[in-house]
């Protein structure tokens, strides 16, 4: 599984501007079950999306397509990890 964070690096009208490209992009991946879980950061500084464990090379190049990344409004920072505990709700979790 990988953990994505998304920092913003310009004011948040500019990536307030890409909102709408940077959700069809969002719903893309989720439609082709890479993405599971994504947000915003608290306070709004960033965000977080959960992917799908298997080739990072691949989760790179997506991640490069991100409206937000491809106009230098946020940066991507990428930590695979493999899930040995969970919440009984969750345990599918390891799996992916």
């Amino acid at each position: 599984m990988f953990i994505v964070t998304l920092t913003y690096i310009r004011p948040l009208e500019e990536l307030d501007a890409l909102m709408d490209g940077h959700m069809a992009w969002l719903r893309k991946h989720y439609q082709s079950g890479l993405f599971l879980a994504s947000g915003r950061q608290v306070p709004r500084k960033g965000g977080v999306i959960f992917a799908r464990s298997g080739d990072r090379a691949a989760l790179d190049a997506v991640l490069a397509r991100d409206p937000f990344v491809q106009s230098g409004v946020a940066s991507t920072h990428v930590i695979e990890f493999v899930p040995s505990m969970t919440a009984p709700a969750t345990e599918i979790l390891k799996a992916l």
